[in-house]
């Protein structure tokens, strides 16, 4: 698989997309940043605080996942990020800065992912924004061939394989 791949690992809060993306990373030795390190320190206030963040707090943030992605000249290539991605006009920011992209959706249902976040400990996000977390999403639409959808119910060892089994085949388009 080509070490210039660049991937973002997306869905909701607590569907596993830093789990998926750091074993990944690993999987093709490229780097990992999970996008959650790169808000900035009021945005991570407002969730802390169970205040869902709007776009103006987003755009700076997507432009940090975009400009991560593309590397600068002699910076390593390969590179994932965990990132939510819920709308398109998020994935678009994205690819407007990073270039050629492949999204990975983590899809699962609402009851799974709130009883995975219940049990999470010491995160910022509060499970209590899982419900506008949904509201925002805007699944990915059939035009948007640079996504890979994963359902969040099989163990992680399979979406790894299941992943990386789509992405070879995703290269070779």
């Amino acid at each position: 698989m080509a070490s210039s791949l660049r991937l973002v690992v997306m869905g909701v809060s607590g569907c596993g997309k830093s789990t998926l993306a750091t074993a990944l990373a690993s999987q093709l030795g490229v780097e990992m940043i999970d996008g959650d390190d790169l808000h900035l320190t009021t945005s991570v206030t407002k969730m802390r605080s169970g205040i869902a963040l709007e776009d103006a707090d987003r755009w700076p943030w997507l432009d940090r996942i975009g400009d991560y992605l593309n590397p600068k000249e002699g910076q390593p290539l390969g590179r994932v990020v965990a990132c939510s991605a819920l709308k398109r006009v998020y994935r678009d920011r994205i690819r407007e800065r990073a270039g050629e992209v492949c999204f990975l959706f983590l899809n699962g249902e609402f009851d799974l992912i709130q009883q995975r976040m219940s049990q999470r400990l010491g995160h910022y996000m509060q499970a209590g924004l899982l419900d506008s977390q949904f509201r925002t999403l805007e699944r990915p639409h059939h035009d948007e061939t640079d996504i890979i959808t994963l359902s969040i119910t099989e163990p992680v060892t399979d979406l790894v394989s299941q992943a990386l089994a789509a992405l070879q085949k995703y290269q070779t388009q």
